[in-house]
């Protein structure tokens, strides 16, 4: 079987010797892409290298970044160390973890039932619709995680189904006092 050859391929590297197409560090946002620019974007080994464990706000930059730049109903395919996996914290360089966990802040329609409780109970889930405002779901089936690694396919969700604090008619608890 030949190898797969890839076509309107851009490689971006933030170091030149690799001879990307585009040289930059993804720590610098905007990336230097028009919005809607791509159909995929895959990112093996990488995220793991980006923003600081607990550092919610590059977290969020980063993936709105992402979202931002790929098309509507665009692919983002990655990859990074398992939590589990001794190369998790045991290279150097890597800054963050990611679990299947940490996806679902990602997708806003978890926001909708997690937090506002829509279509079930709440859960502890935190809220940071306050700050993230783009959108993707998991591909059914494409999310592994194993002691290893963690692979993913996520689709971006264009327009976002994020919504303003006072359009999200919140599930609420009512209690009614007898006298």
């Amino acid at each position: 079987m030949g190898r797969r050859v890839w076509s309107r391929l851009v490689t971006l590297d933030n170091n030149a010797d690799h001879r990307p197409d585009v040289v930059h560090d993804l720590e610098m946002l905007p990336y230097p892409f028009e919005d809607d620019s791509f159909d995929e974007v895959h990112a093996y080994e990488v995220l793991e290298h980006l923003g600081q464990q607990g550092d919610w706000w590059s977290f969020f930059a980063q993936f709105s970044e992402l979202w931002r730049i790929l098309k509507p109903g665009g692919f983002l395919a990655a990859t990074c160390p398992s939590y589990r996996s001794m190369w998790a914290w045991g290279d150097p360089s890597h800054r963050r973890v990611l679990t299947s966990g940490t996806l679902v802040f990602l997708d806003q329609g978890q926001y909708r039932r997690q937090v506002d409780g829509v279509g079930g109970a709440r859960t502890a889930m935190s809220d940071f619709r306050f700050c993230y405002r783009a959108d993707f779901v998991a591909v059914p089936g494409a999310c592994r995680e194993d002691d290893e690694s963690l692979s993913f396919v996520l689709q971006a969700v264009k327009p976002s189904r994020w919504l303003p604090l006072d359009a999200r008619g919140t599930a609420r608890a009512t209690v009614a006092l007898d006298e």
